[in-house]
C-alpha cells in the first residue's frame, strides 16, 4: 500500500532523449510479448509506432497528439506501465478529462487493482468528482479494510470550503463512512473548514476504532492546540506516552509542544528517560541538545551535541551548535574550531560568527586571513567571503582597499550582483560618478526588477541632481515590487521635491514616515508641506516630530523656516 501512495504523489513527468523514447517504445514492446499475450504482428507494430509518435509528441511540445496517442494505448493495453504512464501525462498535462477516462477504464478492466483504484480516487478528487471519489473510496476499504488514504489527498484537497463540504458531505454518505481511514479524511477536511470542535468529535471516533494509530493520536492533539487548550492537549499528550511507551513518535511530539510552551526543563527530564531507552535515537540528542543550551546547561548541551558528530543527519548543526555552546562558555577557541568544521545551509552564519569573534578578540587582520584561506578551501562561497573581508577592511576605516578587493571579486566572480553592489554601497555618489553609474547599469542588466537595485541607481541619480525624470521611472518600477518599502517611497519622495512636485512628494513621504518613523523621512515631508504653502498642517507635524525625536539636531533646520512666518505675524 505504501508503495502506490509513493507512485501517485511522486508521479512527475520528465523530458526524455530521443534516444531514451526508442528505448522506451522497444521496452514496451518487449513488454508485450512478455506478458503472453497474442497480437497479430501488425497490431504489435501499431503498439509500437504509437508510443514512439506520443513520445515525440511530447518531446516536441504537441501535447494534444502525445494524449490522443497514449489514451488509446492505455484503453487497448493491458500493461499496467503504459497505463501509469498515459496517466502521468494526462495528469502532468492537467487534462482530467483523459486521466479520468484511463483511470475509469483499467478499474473496469481490473475492479481489484489496488494501484488503479488509488489513482481513480486520486484523479476523482482533483476533478472534483466527490461522489465517484468516495465511491471509489469505498472499493478500497472493501480491498484493504486497513489503507491509509490521507495521501490520496495530498496536494489536491479541495481549497473552496463549498468543495470541502461537498466531499464531506460524499464521505459521509458513502458504504465506509465509519471506517477510521475515512473518518480521519473527515476530520481533516473539517478543521480545514474552521469546524475544529466537529473535527476534533470525528477524530475521537476514529481512535475509538485505531486507538494505536501515530496519525490519529498526533492530528488529536493538533486539534486541541488549534482550539487553543493548552491543558487538555498536555493532558492528551501525557495520557498517550504514557500508553504507548514505545511509540517514540509520540514521545517527541510531546516534548516539542512542552518546549513550545516554554516548560524546557520538564522537556529535558522527558529527554533524558527517553535516551536512556533509545540512547541513539539522534532527534532526541538533537533536541536535548539545543534545549539543554537554552537551559544554560553546556555541559549537558556538549554531551548530547557530541554524540552527532558522525551523523548522516545531524552532524553539520551539531558541529555548529557545539561553537555556539562553546562560544556561551568563553570557549573562543573551541568555539572557532567547531565553526570551521560548519558547513551547507549553515556556512555563511557560522563564519560571521568567526568573524563576530575575531572582532570581539581584536584580531582583524587574522579574521581577513582566515577569510582569505576560506576562498581557497570554499570557492563555491568567494562572492560571500569577498564581501565578509570588505566589510572588516570598511570598519579599520581602509575603504580604499576594500575597494581594491571588491575590484578583483568582480574579476574573479563576474556578474554577481550581491559583489557589484557591495562596491556601489562604498563609492562616492560624486567622486565616482562614472564608476557608480557603469556598475548601477550592470546591476539592472543582471537583475532588471530588483527593487534594491532600481532604487539604489534612482537615489543616486537624486543626489546627483541629475537625469531625474529617468531617476523617477526606476524607482516607480521599484514601487511596483515592494509598494511598501519605506526606503523606496522615500527615494521618489526626494526626487519629486527635487523636481517641485510638492504635493506628490508629501504624499509619498507621510507614506514612508508612518511606516518608518525615520526623522530623516519626517524632516523631508515637513519640508515638502512647507513648500506646499500646508503652513498649519506644517506645524502639527513639526510637534509630532519633536515628540517623537526630542532634542534630535535635524529638526533644528525645521524650527528656523517658523521664525520668518512668527515675525510676519508680529
Amino acid at each position: 500500500m505504501r508503495q502506490t501512495n509513493s507512485r501517485i504523489n511522486g508521479a512527475t513527468i520528465k523530458q526524455y532523449s530521443t534516444t531514451f523514447l526508442l528505448v522506451g517504445s522497444m521496452a514496451y514492446s518487449a513488454h508485450i510479448r512478455a506478458s503472453g499475450e497474442i497480437y497479430h504482428a501488425n497490431s504489435n507494430y501499431n503498439a509500437i509506432k504509437q508510443s514512439m509518435i506520443a513520445e515525440f509528441a511530447l518531446t516536441y511540445q504537441d501535447i494534444p497528439t502525445a494524449l490522443h496517442n497514449y489514451t488509446v494505448l492505455a484503453i487497448k493495453s493491458n500493461s499496467t506501465t503504459v497505463k501509469q504512464r498515459a496517466l502521468n501525462v494526462a495528469i502532468e498535462q492537467n487534462d482530467l478529462k483523459a486521466a479520468l477516462d484511463i483511470a475509469t477504464h483499467w478499474v473496469v478492466q481490473e475492479p481489484t487493482d489496488v494501484p488503479a483504484l488509488f489513482y481513480l480516487s486520486h484523479i476523482a478528487l482533483k476533478a472534483h468528482e466527490y461522489e465517484l471519489a468516495a465511491e471509489t473510496l469505498d472499493k478500497i476499504l472493501n480491498i484493504d479494510p486497513n489503507a491509509d488514504l490521507e495521501k490520496i489527498l495530498a496536494g489536491i484537497a479541495p481549497e473552496d470550503p463549498e468543495d470541502r463540504d461537498f466531499l464531506i458531505d460524499a464521505l459521509r454518505k458513502s458504504k465506509e463512512r465509519d471506517n477510521p481511514s475515512v473518518l480521519v479524511l473527515i476530520a481533516g477536511l473539517e478543521a480545514q473548514n474552521g469546524q475544529l470542535e466537529q473535527a476534533l468529535t470525528t477524530i475521537s471516533r476514529a481512535l475509538k476504532k485505531r486507538a494505536n494509530v501515530t496519525g490519529f493520536i498526533l492530528m488529536k492533539a493538533n486539534l486541541l492546540s488549534a482550539l487553543g487548550d493548552d491543558e487538555a492537549t498536555l493532558k492528551w499528550y501525557d495520557k498517550a506516552s504514557r500508553k504507548h511507551k514505545n511509540n517514540i513518535e509520540v514521545r517527541l511530539a510531546e516534548i516539542k509542544y512542552l518546549i513550545k510552551l516554554n516548560k524546557s526543563e520538564e522537556a529535558l527530564n522527558k529527554l533524558e528517560i527517553l535516551l536512556k531507552k533509545w540512547p541513539n535515537e539522534e532527534e532526541a540528542l538533537f533536541i536535548a541538545g539545543l534545549t539543554s543550551i537554552d537551559l544554560e546547561q553546556y555541559e549537558k548541551a556538549e554531551k548530547y551535541l557530541v554524540e552527532l558528530r558522525y551523523s548522516m543527519q545531524y552532524q553539520n548543526e551539531a558541529y555548529y551548535y557545539l561553537a555556539v555552546n562553546a562560544e556561551r562558555k568563553q570557549h573562543f577557541e573551541t568555539a572557532k574550531a567547531y565553526y570551521r568544521l560548519v558547513d551547507g545551509s549553515l556556512y555563511t552564519v557560522s563564519r560571521r560568527n568567526m568573524v563576530n569573534i575575531f572582532t570581539a578578540q581584536n584580531q582583524p587582520t587574522d579574521a581577513l586571513r582566515f577569510l582569505t584561506q576560506e576562498r581557497v578551501n570554499y570557492p563555491q562561497y568567494a562572492s560571500f567571503l569577498y564581501q565578509a573581508q570588505a566589510d572588516i577592511l570598511k570598519r579599520m576605516d581602509n575603504k580604499k582597499a576594500a575597494m581594491r578587493l571588491l575590484d578583483e571579486a568582480i574579476k574573479n566572480v563576474p556578474d554577481d550582483p550581491e559583489l557589484i553592489y557591495s562596491e556601489v554601497l562604498l563609492l562616492d555618489a560624486f567622486q565616482d560618478k562614472d564608476k557608480l553609474d557603469k556598475l548601477l547599469k550592470k546591476l539592472l542588466e543582471i537583475e532588471p526588477n530588483s527593487p534594491t537595485y532600481l532604487n539604489a541607481y534612482a537615489y543616486t541619480l537624486a543626489l546627483q541632481n541629475r537625469r531625474l525624470d529617468e531617476a523617477r521611472k526606476y524607482v516607480e518600477h521599484a514601487l511596483e515590487f515592494a509598494p511598501e518599502q519605506a526606503s523606496i517611497l522615500d527615494t521618489l519622495g526626494y526626487i519629486t521635491y527635487l523636481q517641485n512636485d510638492f504635493k506628490t512628494s508629501a504624499q509619498v513621504l507621510e507614506q514612508a514616515y508612518q511606516l518608518s518613523q525615520n526623522v530623516k523621512i519626517g524632516v523631508r515631508y515637513a519640508k515638502s508641506l512647507y513648500m506646499q504653502g500646508e503652513l498649519t498642517k506644517f506645524s502639527k507635524v513639526l510637534q509630532q516630530l519633536q515628540k517623537n525625536h526630542p532634542n534630535d539636531p535635524q529638526l533644528e533646520q525645521l524650527k528656523s523656516l517658523l521664525l520668518p512666518q512668527q515675525m510676519k505675524k508680529s
